[in-house]
């Protein structure tokens, strides 16, 4: 063989490989950037549905203290946000909502909190921090409450109770 046909040989392999290895490290790249991308916006979900989930779950918590009619539109809201769940989150995620759900049905069995209980229960902090495993759990893969929520989960507070019941006068 002549050595100028293996001299270009030889250039026109090393150019194919280096061209080759420049479109795989650019498309590792890519695809790097595009999975730190959707973990991010899944990460975004999750804090959103979990937010909305502690919301929503603590007035229907308090709701369920002072009366004995269920709030079912509510109740199926919640419902559909732990179906939500279900496709973003862990399976200990899904149980611990599923136990505040069946929490809350269970509070409108029993009888209603009049203020002074509320007020009792607000100063005590025994509220639905039975929200604080679920928000644990939940975070477990997400790292900590304040940075996932924006806040931690003592949720019921005396303004909430303030500004939530009814008044009680002796007339």
């Amino acid at each position: 063989m002549n050595t100028s046909v293996v001299t270009a040989l030889a250039a026109l392999a090393g150019a194919a490989i280096g061209s080759v290895s420049s479109v795989i490290a650019s498309w590792l790249a890519q695809y790097a950037q595009a999975r730190t991308q959707r973990r991010a916006q899944n990460q975004v979900l999750r804090q959103q549905l979990y937010r909305q989930f502690i919301e929503e779950s603590s007035k229907l918590y308090l709701h369920a203290l002072q009366n004995d009619h269920a709030d079912v539109a509510a109740l199926m809201g919640l419902y559909a946000e732990v179906s939500r769940m279900r496709a973003l989150s862990s399976a200990a995620v899904v149980d611990s909502a599923d136990q505040l759900l069946r929490k809350i049905v269970n509070t409108y069995l029993e009888p209603n909190k009049t203020f002074p209980e509320l007020q009792k229960m607000a100063h005590r902090r025994l509220t639905i921090t039975d929200l604080s495993p679920y928000a644990s759990s939940s975070i477990r893969g997400d790292s900590h409450c304040k940075q996932i929520l924006g806040w931690c989960p003592s949720l019921i507070s005396t303004n909430q109770l303030n500004t939530n019941l009814p008044s009680h006068s002796n007339s």
